[in-house]
């Protein structure tokens, strides 16, 4: 498996922030950096990367706080989420100053995303898939070769995302969780936005949300 990874919790939140790097070229992304850029980049430089992008699963404050800081900073591409989400995008400061959260600088994605879309980082290429529903732009990147996703707050282990926040979807949440996740395959290991890693199997077989569907 050349695609490796290495999750930090940041923020208040404990939202998973994930490094994700090729080891055959040491180029990396991150996926939602919300806060803690100091630290993320520490760890960048302990292993020999080189951050190439920013990849957005959705903007919610604890997922993009630290999005726009981090472009301006090194120059990266930001990638993702899907347009619908634009309208958190643009809310971040009022979304800031709700949770206490250090002012968030506006940015605007470099690249939006759709459904079957591909991002690449040194010789690996992951899978896109738009999974509305915790918020109407939020994205999945799905590694078939390593079996890994990156859901942001679609599934956790033993739960689902919130849907009571605006242009949220229990409905539309449950439809991406069984359409578009379940068939990337029970060995499928995914990291979630907030808490432990777990498998497509396991909470098919145990999630009393979406459990056995």
């Amino acid at each position: 498996m050349s695609l490796r990874y290495q999750t930090l919790p940041v923020t208040a939140f404990q939202q998973n922030c994930s490094i994700v790097w090729c080891d055959q070229t040491l180029e990396a992304a991150v996926i939602d950096p919300g806060g803690e850029l100091p630290r993320l980049l520490d760890f960048v430089k302990r292993q020999g990367l080189s951050l190439k992008a920013i990849w957005l699963t959705h903007a919610h404050i604890d997922h993009a706080g630290g999005t726009g800081e981090l472009a301006r900073q090194l120059g990266l591409p930001i990638i993702g989420p899907h347009h619908g989400d634009q309208f958190w995008i643009t809310g971040l400061p009022q979304q800031s100053a709700m949770f206490g959260f250090p002012p968030a600088e506006p940015f605007t994605p470099t690249r939006w995303l759709e459904d079957g879309d591909q991002v690449t980082i040194g010789q690996e290429t992951l899978d896109v898939r738009h999974c509305p529903g915790h918020t109407p732009g939020h994205v999945v990147f799905h590694s078939v070769s390593a079996r890994r996703a990156f859901v942001g707050d679609v599934l956790f282990a033993g739960g689902i995302g919130r849907t009571d926040f605006p242009g949220g979807s229990h409905g539309e949440l449950i439809r991406s969780i069984t359409e578009r996740l379940w068939p990337m395959g029970d060995d499928t290991v995914f990291i979630p936005g907030h808490g432990p890693e777990s498998s497509f199997g396991t909470e098919r077989r145990t999630n009393p949300y979406v459990g056995m569907r």
